[in-house]
């Protein structure tokens, strides 16, 4: 028997997509979405758009009819007002802060045929293979004490050798690794996974073995598209599977899920939609959208051909539909990653809360770029080992650089998630600007001692005068924003830190 063929029999749980159907159907009504897009299409007015923004600063999930309107806008300053309320949203949630990490990719080997991915089974010329965990530590060494990150999201193909104990192996291996750097100790404190769709039981081993956020995209929410788009009898022709896999990471006791699509595939518009019912869906059936959003475009990849794409989005409405997911998903992380440019990410910069920086998508790129003594993520990204190009590949310390002189305090924390701020708890903070009082102090600690192990000198002196800045206005706001006893347990710590203490945020 083939041991491939057997496992991908295996993987499909039928009764673990029935449990959340209704009627036989899911949640995505392609005619109800296509429908609701063509009704809000005309008589756009400057009193209705300003309207749905005043109701999105309730930090709510936006209506359907209202997130079709501005779907459909297309006027420039019309946008611009979107644009504004999404900076809005963004700072009164989440504050200035922006969270870096980085991806790590484990395995490449995979048994799907999607069309667009460098990963597909059919592409001669990707070189196959998964990290063995020794190899796995070598990469975490570099990432955690050369480069200084201290989240990664681990990524893998979808294939027995990457099944879930694989990746639970491989999330303990990542924890294990602690180096000596300057001052304090390299090592990852949140590891994020994204995967393919997992059963329940598969779930529940990633959470015993301490998985952060659990990712999975679900590159389009048009149904006929996506059939188009993962060829029949594979596993992921299964557009339910898919499209379930959230919930059934909640149901497995993990309470931060991460959703995303791949835009570029079907009209963005749609898809935007999409993610909001599925936003909307999670929190029918468990009080709780999406932790984070995810807005990967479509990129080159290596023995992939594209030409049978029809929906590549621009520059400008990609950037308008990340403004537009802002404010119609208030309450949830946004994520653009290093597919993008520069200079797009850079404009997108008082909108977003998560980036990658210094990333190599290829297998063994960062421990093999290193072993070479090239210092720029550039240098080393071993095309024919990943699964698409990327646009940005400067350092975590350039990007840290750019980040700061731009008045963005660049974020390490993964203390609420020790601290159990997770799932409900960070929700309802994150709905009442309270949680963005823990953040915004553990995130100047974090800035701080990034700074202190890693940074050039150039990167370290802009940072500290930033760090200043925001110290003077933290202390304004004492007893205002933050409680005075919080204030005072967080300028004990900055204190215990500036003399070399480690690991003291709240």
């Amino acid at each position: 028997m083939n041991k491939v063929s057997d496992w991908v029999k295996a993987q499909i749980k039928q009764d673990e997509i029935d449990r959340y159907m209704e009627g036989g159907k899911d949640f995505i009504d392609d005619d109800y979405i296509n429908r609701t897009l063509a009704e809000n299409a005309i008589n756009i007015e400057r009193k209705r758009v300003e309207d749905i923004l005043q109701k999105a600063l309730d930090i709510e999930l936006m209506d359907d009819a209202d997130v079709a309107a501005l779907c459909n806008i297309k006027d420039s300053e019309l946008r611009a007002l979107v644009f504004k309320a999404a900076e809005e949203i963004k700072q009164k949630v989440y504050d200035n802060r922006i969270v870096m990490f980085a991806p790590l990719y484990l395995s490449s080997k995979c048994v799907n045929a999607c069309r667009y991915c460098g990963f597909r089974s059919d592409n001669k010329e990707q070189k196959r293979s998964v990290l063995t965990q020794a190899e796995v530590e070598k990469e975490t060494h570099v990432l955690a004490s050369k480069i200084g990150h201290k989240r990664l999201v681990i990524v893998f193909g979808e294939h027995p050798e990457s099944n879930a104990d694989y990746i639970a192996d491989c999330m303990k291996t990542i924890y294990s690794v602690k180096d000596k750097v300057r001052n304090g100790w390299g090592q990852i404190r949140r590891v994020n996974v994204n995967a393919a769709p997992m059963s329940i039981a598969d779930l529940r081993k990633l959470n015993d073995a301490g998985i952060g956020t659990f990712q999975v995209f679900q590159e389009t929410y048009d149904h006929k598209i996506y059939a188009q788009m993962h060829p029949a009898n594979t596993l992921k022709e299964n557009y339910q599977w898919r499209l379930y896999a959230h919930h059934r990471a909640m149901e497995a006791g993990i309470d931060d899920v991460a959703i995303g699509c791949l835009f570029g595939l079907a009209d963005w518009r749609f898809d935007v939609m999409g993610m909001v019912a599925h936003a909307r869906d999670l929190e029918k059936h468990f009080g709780l959208g999406p932790h984070t959003l995810s807005v990967p475009r479509l990129e080159k990849a290596i023995g992939t051909n594209f030409s049978f794409i029809k929906n590549w989005v621009s520059d400008e409405d990609f950037k308008y539909l990340v403004a537009v997911l802002r404010v119609a998903i208030p309450y949830a992380g946004l994520i653009v990653t290093n597919r993008e440019k520069p200079e797009t990410i850079r404009q997108l910069s008082n909108i977003i809360t998560q980036r990658d920086a210094d990333s190599r998508i290829g297998l063994r790129a960062y421990s093999e770029a290193y072993r070479q003594g090239l210092n720029s993520a550039a240098d080393c990204q071993k095309l024919d080992t990943a699964q698409f190009e990327l646009g940005d590949t400067r350092s975590l310390d350039a990007v840290i650089r750019e980040a700061a002189q731009l008045g963005h305090i660049v974020s390490f924390c993964t203390a609420g998630y020790r601290c159990g701020r997770t799932g409900k708890k960070i929700m309802t903070l994150l709905r009442n600007g309270t949680e963005g009082c823990f953040c915004k102090l553990n995130a100047v600690l974090t800035f701080q001692e990034w700074l202190d192990d890693f940074a050039s000198e150039e990167t370290r002196r802009i940072g500290m005068d930033l760090i200043a800045r925001e110290m003077e206005e933290i202390r304004g706001k004492v007893p205002g924003t933050y409680p005075q006893a919080l204030f005072m347990n967080f300028n004990a710590s900055y204190q215990k830190l500036l003399q070399g203490e480690r690991d003291l945020y709240f």
